[in-house]
């Protein structure tokens, strides 16, 4: 009976320790979960920022043209005017 006691005992705590195991890795799989969630919005709004890099920089790019433009013209009518 001894040895039936000692047995039970150790399959009890076998038995608490593996559900302490399962309930851990239940949270690591939610946390992972919430991470692999979070990566996606981050990602998502980085390509949105990047797009928008994108445009501003296009938009610079096509000012400076426009204001070489406009200053060649100034050039111009000033070279005439003198």
């Amino acid at each position: 009976m001894a040895r039936f006691d000692r047995a039970l005992a150790r399959l009890e705590t076998s038995s608490a320790n593996l559900q302490q195991r399962m309930q851990r890795l239940n949270r690591i799989e939610v946390d992972t979960q919430r991470l692999v969630t979070e990566r996606a919005r981050l990602a998502s709004e980085l390509d949105k920022t990047a797009a928008k890099a994108k445009r501003l920089d296009d938009s610079a790019h096509e000012v400076s043209r426009r204001l070489v433009a406009a200053m060649e013209t100034v050039r111009e009518v000033l070279a005439k005017a003198e």
